[in-house]
């Protein structure tokens, strides 16, 4: 792989977005997923074409079941990750601090949003500043790798890790969005040497996640030879961004290509599935589309490690703590009934015997 570290910053192919307008690109994206259909429609996650196999007898008791497990190092109560999703404003301080608080007591991994708008506004930062509420927790932060290209670099990354105390970096990958967005970052040319060069020098694991569209197998193999360590899937069947960016748009072009491409993508189950096929050992975090403790139970007999939830969570927090902590029970609660049912005690029998068939 091309070392970047002399390489020439690539020309921005638009002016740059000034920060303000960073800040109320954050607000709208949050208002469009509270408010509006911007779901997939046409394409699902393709978990609803999997059905357990049915276990009469499981031979276990069911206060025996085990949903611990481990990511990245760091223990988790049940595999289950709060999506990375918004930061920058005033409400989604109180959204993250709530999910934040919320990971603490269930023992979740958390995602912030991405924290561009942070660095391009300091005095927001502390809108993604929940390491207080969860001093425990697996805790990523997140930047749109794309952005590499755009005059960040390691010293930015390395900041985003460290006021946060994540445990890892998400690089987020949005070639759709962007193209839909008015005003998007459209130059990826060269971007996996830039990815590569990051991996080598970022002391903390870097996770590749898509937003929606999904990771296909070759895409994977690129990833993790340039050194990614972690890959979440983000596959279709959830939010669709292309809608999102839609519902936002400032012309008629933009809006009928949201339009367009709002079904566009790799059905979640699919890259699950592709991806294990040449990556068996790599931390997997499927997301896209999970709606359910029994989602969340099928993309880990699939081969993921950690299933991942957004629109779920947004909208608990966005009502109260309790319903949040609602969530975080059934959730827990449909994994353990799941694995129960298919008689598998652990989230490592779940992985190696669960017994999945197509529909």
């Amino acid at each position: 792989m091309q070392s970047t570290e002399f390489l020439p910053q690539p020309a921005p192919s638009t002016a740059p977005e000034t920060a303000q307008a960073t800040q109320n690109r954050k607000a709208d994206h949050l208002r469009a997923c509270l408010q509006d259909d911007v779901q997939f429609r046409q394409v699902s996650s393709g978990l609803d074409r999997y059905r357990f196999e049915h276990c009469c007898l499981p031979e276990l008791d069911r206060s025996t079941i085990d949903p611990s497990t481990q990511f990245l190092g760091k223990p988790l109560r049940a595999p289950l990750l709060i999506s990375s999703m918004t930061g920058g404003t005033d409400q989604a301080e109180q959204i993250n601090m709530r999910l934040a608080a919320a990971a603490q007591r269930w023992g979740l991994a958390m995602g912030v949003g991405s924290q561009r708008v942070a660095v391009e506004r300091p005095e927001v930062r502390r809108t993604f500043a929940v390491r207080s509420v969860a001093p425990d927790i697996p805790l990523f932060a997140n930047l749109g790798a794309v952005q590499l290209n755009y005059r960040y670099g390691l010293a930015e990354c390395q900041s985003l890790v460290d006021w946060l105390a994540a445990d890892a970096l998400i690089l987020h990958l949005n070639p759709l969005q962007e193209a839909v967005q008015t005003k998007g970052d459209r130059n990826f040319a060269g971007l996996l040497d830039r990815i590569a060069d990051l991996c080598a020098q970022l002391p903390v694991p870097v996770i590749a996640k898509e937003v929606g569209n999904g990771i296909s197998r070759a895409m994977a193999e690129k990833l993790l030879a340039a050194g990614v360590q972690a890959i979440d899937v983000a596959g279709a069947g959830g939010t669709s961004w292309a809608k999102v960016e839609s519902v936002r748009a400032l012309d008629p072009k933009q809006r009928r290509l949201g339009e367009t491409f709002g079904d566009w993508g790799i059905p979640t189950a699919e890259c699950i599935t592709a991806i294990r096929q040449v990556a068996p050992t790599i931390p997997l975090i499927a997301s896209g589309g999970l709606r359910n403790g029994l989602d969340a139970a099928k993309a880990i007999a699939l081969g993921a490690n950690l299933a991942g939830f957004a629109m779920p969570f947004l909208h608990a927090a966005n009502e109260s703590d309790s319903a949040l902590d609602f969530l975080c029970d059934v959730l827990i609660a449909e994994l353990e009934t799941a694995m129960f049912c298919t008689g598998n005690r652990t989230i490592e029998d779940l992985q190696t015997r669960g017994r999945l068939q197509l529909q």
